[in-house]
């Protein structure tokens, strides 16, 4: 082969490395930018074929997904001063790229150790706040929301959106162990010992109560009773009258036997008196 040729088919395969190492590609999952001679000339790239000039410029790719920073448990001071030992994690993904690679020169391991440290510092800032009972039993919920919307907001300055910080699990040391089961332990005692306490103040108003409508019914029965025992008998003695004016010897001979069933009626009865008194009256007639 000749020299013209070598050189055409040298000349060639430059041009073909050019053209190959000016060509790249943005996958859909990948956030991405380019730097020309160490300045930012594009960020953002849409996913698919790009072109650069090759030596000048430089691409740079990151992983865009949704991603996890597992962090190992921490010990956090509560308000009381007692140690928990906090298990958590967080949930991230690189929402600005530009920002992303002038904060942290595009390495992901800095990243993740700056964003572990706003995490750290807001849930040591919120268990601070808290004591050991409301941090394990009561206000975990509002713990991760408050250290998500904070580190959220810290994390604009890395180019990061934090899209949660979820504690998974909080222990005790041995010590406070103890003595806080101890403390909810006298609490659910006195809490149990208060609602009796109602309990029995409710009961005893409720019998009293009874008591008292028992009284007002018993009195308003026993004065209709009355009541009507007197109508009764104010009807009975209209009766009699009326009967009375109508036949009073017949009125006088039934009141006597009346009076001689009430006085003779169990056979046993015995009565001295007069043969001529009045009660005799009707057994001496012939008629």
């Amino acid at each position: 082969m000749s020299q013209k040729n070598l050189l055409v088919l040298g000349v060639a395969i430059l041009i073909a490395v050019l053209a190959l190492s000016s060509m790249f590609t943005v996958d859909i999952r990948e956030r991405s930018l380019l730097l020309r001679l160490g300045e930012t000339v594009r960020e953002d790239l849409s996913p698919g074929l790009h072109f650069r000039i090759p030596v000048i410029d430089t691409a740079h790719r990151f992983d865009g997904r949704l991603q996890t920073l597992n962090i190992p448990p921490e010990r956090f001071l509560t308000v009381e001063r007692k140690n928990l030992i906090v298990d958590f994690y967080v949930k991230w993904k690189i929402d600005d790229v530009g920002v992303y690679y002038r904060s942290t020169g595009g390495r992901e391991v800095q990243a993740q150790q700056r964003l572990e440290q706003l995490v750290k510092d807001g849930l040591r800032d919120q268990f601070g706040q808290r004591t050991v009972e409301d941090a394990v039993s009561g206000e975990r919920a509002d713990i991760m929301r408050i250290v998500t919307a904070r580190a959220g907001e810290l994390s604009r300055e890395l180019g990061i959106a934090v899209r949660e910080v979820r504690i998974k699990r909080i222990d005790l040391p041995d010590d406070v162990s103890v003595s806080v089961f101890e403390r909810m332990q006298a609490e659910r005692a006195q809490a149990a010992a208060e609602l009796r306490a109602l309990g029995a103040e409710a009961g005893e108003r409720i019998r009293a109560d009874a008591d008292r409508q028992r009284e007002v019914i018993v009195a308003e029965a026993q004065r209709d009773g009355d009541r009507i025992r007197g109508e009764g008998d104010a009807r009975a003695a209209e009766i009699y009258a009326n009967a009375f004016e109508r036949d009073a010897e017949f009125y006088s001979f039934y009141r006597s036997l009346a009076a001689y069933r009430e006085s003779l009626g169990d056979g046993e009865t015995v009565l001295v008196l007069d043969p001529d008194d009045e009660f005799f009256r009707y057994f001496n007639q012939s008629r």
